[in-house]
């Protein structure tokens, strides 16, 4: 499963936080969900529309940002 898949961003909805499609829920909400030690159950229960693989999805789009901010990191230090 690729992230990209799921996961979109509309500078129209939530000002371009990127979002699940077919949704209103925000990756940065699952995120803050999945760090708070919520199961995906009770994120269903509490959020309806959220499902299982959204947690794996907001995960790996989560893990790429960091990679990206990694090389611009290493780039900005190799140009200092």
């Amino acid at each position: 499963m690729d992230w990209r898949d799921l996961i979109y961003s509309n500078p129209n909805i939530y000002g371009g936080k990127p979002i699940f499609v077919d949704s209103r829920i925000t990756v940065e909400m699952v995120l803050d969900l999945m760090a708070a030690g919520w199961s995906v159950e009770q994120m269903a229960e509490e959020y309806p529309g959220i499902k299982a693989e959204y947690l794996s999805a907001a995960a790996a789009f989560a893990a790429e940002l960091i990679h990206d901010e990694e090389a611009i990191a290493r780039s900005r230090a190799r140009a200092a």
